[in-house]
């Protein structure tokens, strides 16, 4: 089969083609395992993320993916609940210990035995690849395939995300960045909670333009002051000078989440500027999102076909799947990417 392949980490520019396409031997699903011919597989900068060394794989070679979409193809021993053809999703959560305190109160997503799809096994830059049945989702007919994937990744852990944020109906809520995870948020947020005002601040006019299309009622720069105090800020950005900038609009008792696997350190130095009394003091407090659990992404997907969800794409060839990369890194951004492969 056809596979991309992270050889190496290094840094993703315009000079360097960071994946590489190989033949590799098609897998085999063992004890408890699906296998997924892949249909799409959503781009996601967690991909940078690994390109670049900020989450390295614990191995390379390894197949880069984690917002894959297909059909069965076959089923390991002891799969029951699936058939062959039945269309299935595979999201960043591959699998879980399943036994310890976390695992056992549904926070899987804060396991130590937690394994990543496309960083700690091969994802979805493949033409198949395996799954676990019970990490497995079900694809909800109201979505085509390229709509679907970013609902695994972007749209679970935004979902997650705006959990955590604890904002309720009435409430300001602010969006740092404005990609695949914040345009899906501002969509929940305006189904959840109608009478929440929800401001935006992106660094591009069309991020900026794309908030207020779809409805938000102040779309500014990621460094600009809002026009009134927010409960609560989602931070999607993988650099920490937003950061920074958020604290300065909450109000007091507001809470700054952090949707980000890892922050660049390039912009660090911006930390220094952090005061205490301007932007910590009234009990504002900052809370990461860690991963994602599987009752994020079922209770996404359902959440999502309830809504009628229609999120944005942009597809790629599978055989362009560097340059979906570039793109996304150089923040040529509407939506969410997607690689077509069948």
């Amino acid at each position: 089969m056809k596979a991309w392949l992270i050889d190496q980490t290094g840094p993703l520019v315009p000079s360097r083609t960071p994946l590489r396409l190989a033949d590799l031997a098609e897998p085999a699903p063992g004890p408890g395992d699906i296998l997924l011919r892949v249909a799409v597989c959503g781009v996601c900068h967690t991909e940078i993320d690994e390109i670049e060394g900020r989450t390295a794989p614990p191995r390379l070679p390894v197949v880069p993916g984690h917002q894959a979409v297909g059909r069965i193809a076959a089923l390991g021993a002891g799969v029951t609940g699936f058939a062959v053809g039945d269309r299935v999703g595979a999201a960043w959560i591959y699998s879980a210990c399943g036994e310890c305190d976390y695992c056992r109160s549904g926070r899987e997503n804060l396991c130590a035995g937690f394994r990543a799809t496309g960083r700690d096994v091969d994802g979805g830059y493949a033409e198949y690849m395996t799954v676990p049945a019970a990490f497995g989702f079900r694809i909800p007919e109201v979505f085509t395939d390229a709509e679907a994937a970013p609902l695994l990744c972007a749209g679970a852990i935004g979902y997650r995300s705006l959990n955590l944020s604890g904002v309720g109906n009435g409430q300001r809520l602010g969006l740092t960045g404005f990609g695949a995870s914040a345009h899906l948020v501002l969509m929940m947020a305006r189904h959840r909670f109608p009478d929440s005002e929800v401001y935006v601040f992106a660094r591009h006019p069309e991020e900026r333009a794309f908030a207020l299309q779809l409805g938000a009622v102040w779309a500014g720069d990621t460094a600009d002051i809002c026009p009134a105090p927010l409960a609560a800020i989602i931070d999607t950005t993988p650099v920490w000078k937003p950061v920074v900038a958020a604290l300065a609009n909450l109000a007091p008792g507001g809470r700054l989440v952090i949707n980000a696997i890892r922050k660049e350190p390039g912009d660090r130095d911006c930390l220094a500027g952090l005061d205490y009394a301007r932007h910590l003091w009234m009990e504002r407090e900052i809370k990461s999102v860690a991963n994602v659990a599987r009752s994020d992404v079922a209770g996404f997907l359902a959440l999502a076909a309830e809504m009628g969800i229609r999120p944005e794409t942009e597809e790629y060839a599978f055989e362009d799947a560097n340059r979906a990369l570039l793109d996304l890194k150089q923040r040529r951004i509407r939506g969410a990417k997607v690689l077509r492969l069948a």
